[in-house]
């Protein structure tokens, strides 16, 4: 067998953007011959999916897994709505979801270089990029442990999905709070869960705000300030879960629908938000493909 360097395997990887592992083994099989690594990796499908690389995944689900005491909230992109509809990209993510509970990774970074039956995280990703002929991103995950129960949510099909951690035993009255709960997280997409949770910095620069607003319509000093503590208790009424009204029943807050049952902390994740969309109008895309036709 040839032997090749690390820089080899560096060198097929930038070429063909496929992952460190099956650049290496494709170098393994093609006895350390560059070209035929690259050919095995176009059969394999390998550099087709690392082709995708510059696409942009700003579809995709928001998928929520609960075994036991413990969940995790995943979001996984892809190209197109059709294919996050589809049985193969649901089927992925439940994968991936399943996999995340049993090694517990400490980052995206660390579950894509975990191995899931005798291959990485990210092969298994790109293997799956090959097939259903989009890019599939891991963008984000959140796990809980609870010493209680778990409530899920997941809106839309997996537009939105949120998590909650709460302390008490599960049954029909504490589930369904909890199920409620979900549902005003959901609608009501809380920064905080209390109000101790917000720091001073950020009250203080509110407060700023807010007294400069006041001042500028004229009102007097002491007047001014009494409006701002007002709007500072609104502030934590709009932003903190525990402080809002709820939204089935807006004469009751969060808090006093819990009654009882401790609401330990919550994650939700919008998908695709903050992932900004590739947009190219038809003639720019012409023109690119004469361009590349010319070379």
């Amino acid at each position: 067998m040839a032997a090749f360097t690390a820089k080899d395997v560096m060198a097929l990887r930038e070429k063909t953007g496929a992952g460190m592992m099956d650049c290496k083994k494709a170098l393994v099989d093609a006895d350390g011959d560059m070209e035929k690594a690259g050919d095995i990796l176009r059969e394999r499908g390998i550099a087709k999916a690392a082709k995708r690389a510059a696409k942009v995944a700003a579809e995709g689900l928001v998928s929520a897994l609960v075994e036991g005491k413990k969940g995790v909230l995943l979001e996984v992109n892809c190209e197109s709505d059709f294919v996050a509809k589809g049985d193969k990209f649901h089927a992925l993510v439940n994968d991936i979801a399943k996999h995340i509970l049993k090694v517990n990774p400490a980052s995206v970074e660390a579950l894509l270089a975990s191995d899931m039956g005798g291959k990485t995280v990210d092969t298994f990703v790109q293997e799956a990029t090959a097939i259903i002929g989009e890019k599939i991103s891991v963008r984000r995950f959140t796990v809980f442990e609870s010493n209680g129960f778990i409530e899920t949510y997941i809106h839309m099909g997996g537009t939105m999905g949120v998590m909650l951690d709460f302390d008490g035993a599960e049954n029909a009255e504490t589930k369904e709070i909890a199920h409620n709960v979900a549902l005003h997280t959901a609608f009501s997409k809380p920064a905080y869960l209390s109000s101790s949770e917000v720091s001073p910095e950020t009250i203080e620069k509110e407060k700023a705000i807010l007294t400069q607003e006041v001042m500028n319509e004229g009102k007097p000093q002491q007047i001014a300030e009494k409006i701002v503590m007002g709007k500072i208790k609104k502030y934590y009424e709009e932003n903190c879960l525990l402080d809002q009204k709820f939204v089935k029943d807006d004469k009751i807050t969060i808090s006093q629908l819990l009654g009882k049952l401790k609401l330990n902390r919550f994650c939700f994740f919008v998908m695709g938000q903050g992932i900004e969309k590739k947009s190219e109008d038809l003639q720019e895309e012409v023109n690119k493909q004469v361009e590349a036709m010319k070379k």
